[in-house]
């Protein structure tokens, strides 16, 4: 029952990791490396906001995200839109910029055990003898509606079905009107406010640290990579199949050997299936 549970659990925490990153090279066709640091970066604004200028909580996250998806946005207008197209210069480019925020944050001091972010309920409940807290059901009820929203709002407004046009067809989007590069930008701005989503919802379970924003970025990259690149579906799968893999390797091993099972899988699929156990990449469709 603990393996179910905390299976559950770990592979909701994942597929929140990796939808934006998904969603965004899913349009765009950008893998967007500085996903681990918008991560961050979200954390870093909303602990800002609640503890140097005493904005409420609720407050505090939601101008956060809305920063986050801001800086996004940006990222790509003003950098990765000049690389479009140059796989190589579009991973170099965003890497970097990933980088140099990550290691900005290091340099200016930002390590430790200072920067922790409350929990939203306190308390924990049982189910089945097994103890859980009531942040850990939160983060999986926000996390079934997060995928439930993306879903609707794919197939049923008129962004979203703007999104999909491009993803199916760049070249029959445009002929129809639809503006790639504002897409891609809408895009970003959403993978990088899913990305913040993710860190409001995760980091109050640890620490806002440098590392967090690197294992956030391997997290997602393995998780997309096993889904089928561009498959935000897709994604949600293989989060929960690296997800219980990893709890049944916790339990079992050990947990020094979790972040081993991501990047096993990162390997193994692309020696078997490159296109991911979920991919189809004659199926268009499939990426959003």
């Amino acid at each position: 029952m603990e393996i179910i549970i905390y299976g559950i659990i770990n592979s909701t925490a994942l597929a929140l990791m990796a939808l934006g990153f998904a969603l965004v090279y899913g349009i765009s066709r950008v893998p967007n490396f500085a996903h681990g640091a918008l991560y961050v970066i979200c954390g870093f604004i909303t602990w800002s906001f609640l503890n140097k200028l005493g904005l409420n909580y609720p407050l505090s996250i939601l101008l956060a995200m809305v920063i986050t998806g801001v800086i996004g946005g940006l990222i790509y207008r003003f950098i990765l839109i000049r690389v479009r197209g140059m796989a190589i210069s579009e991973i170099i480019a965003s890497y970097a910029i990933g980088l140099a925020i990550l290691e900005g944050f290091r340099w200016w001091g930002f390590k430790g055990l200072t920067y922790t972010l409350p929990v939203f309920l306190e308390g924990s409940i049982t189910i089945g003898d097994v103890p859980v807290d009531l942040h850990r059901i939160l983060v999986v009820v926000i996390g079934a509606a997060v995928v439930g929203f993306l879903w609707m709002f794919t197939h049923f407004t008129r962004v979203g079905l703007a999104l999909r046009g491009m993803a199916q067809d760049e070249r029959a989007a445009l002929m129809l009107g639809i503006d790639s590069d504002l897409m891609a930008i809408v895009a970003m701005t959403f993978g990088s406010m899913l990305a913040g989503l993710s860190a409001v919802l995760l980091l109050p379970l640890g620490n806002i640290v440098v590392e967090a924003g690197y294992n956030v970025l391997v997290l997602a990259i393995a998780v997309c990579i096993v889904g089928g690149l561009g498959s935000w579906m897709g994604a949600v799968l293989a989060a929960f199949l690296i997800g219980f893999a990893q709890i049944l390797t916790v339990v079992y091993l050990g947990s020094h050997y979790q972040m081993v099972v991501a990047l096993l899988a990162i390997i193994l699929t692309l020696v078997l299936r490159p296109s991911g156990l979920f991919g189809k990449q004659k199926e268009l469709e499939e990426r959003v």
